[in-house]
């Protein structure tokens, strides 16, 4: 017998004694289309860096990228037309 265990087993001293610690939930498709644009201009709240602690799903910001840089474009689109109509730009 040895003085860590009554019956001859050492204790067992690893971090891993059987409870499962909680993972983290991902974030959501709409938590995602809001953390990308401020990601993208580098501000945000202080609130939300405490939300960061959720991981991202890589496909939502593919999507996010997809979806922001379709708006982007169409903006741009928009404000051409917008111009060349009004007689600016002649």
């Amino acid at each position: 017998m040895t003085a860590d265990h009554p019956h001859g087993q050492p204790a067992d001293t690893s971090a891993d004694s059987g409870a499962r610690t909680p993972t983290p939930r991902r974030k959501s498709f709409l938590g995602t289309m809001a953390t990308v644009p401020w990601a993208f201009f580098g501000v945000g709240k202080s609130a939300t860096h405490k939300d960061e602690s959720n991981p991202i799903n890589p496909v939502h910001v593919v999507v996010a990228g997809l979806i922001g840089a379709a708006l982007f474009v169409l903006v741009l689109v928009l404000l051409v037309n917008f111009v060349l109509s009004s007689g600016v730009a002649r």
